[in-house]
């Protein structure tokens, strides 16, 4: 993986920093921004409805357990993958990308 990814590896998984924009059409991975995976959430940012939407996506998208870590209130925020390693996380994150 290159320098700018948005994987770190942690005890219980895998640490993925994502870069959220609520109030979208839809809700979508739509690539990277920086070193964060960037994702589009259709429910507004109000009472955690952005955050439920993007676990919701990211369980989806890489089929195991997620946990928000920091950032509730943040555009950037960073989620734990449960039970994952980097490198599979990693092959995910690869295909996104194209």
């Amino acid at each position: 993986m290159p320098d700018a990814s948005p994987l770190r590896s942690h005890a219980e998984g895998v640490a993925i920093t994502v870069w959220v924009v609520p109030g979208a059409r839809r809700s979508e991975i739509t690539g990277l921004h920086g070193d964060a995976l960037r994702m589009r959430i259709a429910a507004p940012p109000e009472r955690g409805r952005a955050n439920r939407e993007a676990i919701k996506i990211l369980r989806r998208t890489f089929a195991t357990d997620v946990r928000l870590m920091a950032g509730a209130v943040s555009r950037r925020k960073r989620f734990l993958l449960r039970g994952m390693s980097e490198a599979e996380a990693g092959e995910i994150v690869d295909r996104l990308r194209r």
